[in-house]
């Protein structure tokens, strides 16, 4: 059986002798409702035991959504990370909250809500010197009402976002990409609250980049569909997927998945041993630039430095996650 006083500090060493201890905390916001690459972060972070995860934000994605058109996708959002956690049998070992069901009305107006205070109560701790990341993997709701609420918490977290469109002098843009990147349009105006207005220390990760982490068909079946219910449910869920782009977009999505959240457990739960930093993966540094009101960058010279990721190490990431679903199973059966 699992060492319940692990599970409950939320943590699943490989050995559970505490070997590995907490090196940083991460709220993770996501939008749990839609794209399943979401559910394979919030289990790859789980697995981790160098981080520490206070909080869980079921988050919206936009208004008519094809993943879910619902008016409570933060609620079911919410809802489905619950559910994955029980086939954990976790569901009791963690705070779990639903954020704002809609996007910001208004730069100056937050979305407050038990999801926006808990980041608050957070950031603001005196009791613990580890650092605090909030993982974004979807919109910057939550986060950017938080900020709205208390723009201190810009000195004491560093928001990492999944989001946003490659830039043109970083690379080669992906192809077939029109309008604004999918996160950023969930609520542009949360997107142009953090890159505009705030000073929250910025470490994103552009959609030509969380585009790289492509996990095959063939490593789902082989490397996580035999462990387990875990492996069973994370099989299913892409498999729906699949099933149902198939139908609605024939031929459907090929024999890769993309696993575009995952880069935040890269930057976070697998930094490097010493002088701890995500050694693995490339970034530039460069002013952060504005959102204007198309979505689109507007260059910003006097911006903050952000960190703007050109690569995430997709090896380190992908193989650390299939051996820890695989000791799960093992210490759960």
């Amino acid at each position: 059986m699992i060492d319940r006083n692990l599970l409950a500090a939320g943590k699943l060493p490989i050995r559970h002798d505490r070997l590995v201890l907490p090196r940083s905390r991460v709220i993770i916001d996501n939008d749990f409702s839609g794209d399943v690459d979401d559910l394979f972060e919030l289990v790859h972070h789980v697995l981790s035991p160098s981080v520490e995860i206070p909080l869980i934000i079921g988050s919206h994605i936009s208004v008519g959504d094809v993943w879910d058109s619902a008016s409570n996708q933060a609620e079911k959002a919410a809802f489905r990370a619950l559910e994955l956690l029980r086939v954990m049998t976790l569901d009791d070992e963690y705070q779990v909250l639903e954020g704002s069901n809609e996007g910001l009305l208004s730069s100056r107006t937050p979305k407050e809500n038990e999801a926006s205070r808990a980041i608050v109560k957070e950031a603001l701790r005196d009791d613990t010197r580890l650092p605090l990341y909030v993982a974004c993997g979807a919109g910057l709701t939550e986060l950017a009402s938080a900020w709205l609420m208390e723009p201190r918490i810009s000195e004491r977290l560093i928001a990492i976002w999944i989001g946003g469109a490659g830039y043109a002098d970083l690379g080669a843009m992906p192809p077939f990409t029109h309008g604004p990147e999918y996160n950023q349009a969930i609520d542009p105006i949360a997107a142009q609250i953090i890159f505009n207005d705030s000073d929250i220390p910025i470490w994103q990760v552009p959609r030509n980049v969380y585009r790289q982490f492509l996990m095959s068909y063939a490593e789902l079946c082989a490397r996580i569909r035999p462990f387990g219910a875990l492996g069973s449910y994370l099989h299913e869920s892409v498999e729906k997927a699949m099933r149902w782009q198939r139908r609605r977009n024939p031929p459907g999505l090929g024999e890769t998945y993309v696993m575009g959240d995952s880069p935040l457990v890269t930057l976070t739960a697998l930094q490097s041993a010493f002088d701890a930093d995500p050694s693995s993966s490339e970034y530039v540094i460069r002013p952060a630039p504005r959102f204007d009101d198309n979505g689109q960058y507007v260059e910003n010279p006097h911006g903050r430095a952000i960190r703007v990721y050109t690569h995430c190490d997709t090896r380190l990431t992908f193989e650390d996650l299939f051996l820890k679903i695989r000791a799960f199973a093992q210490a759960v059966s």
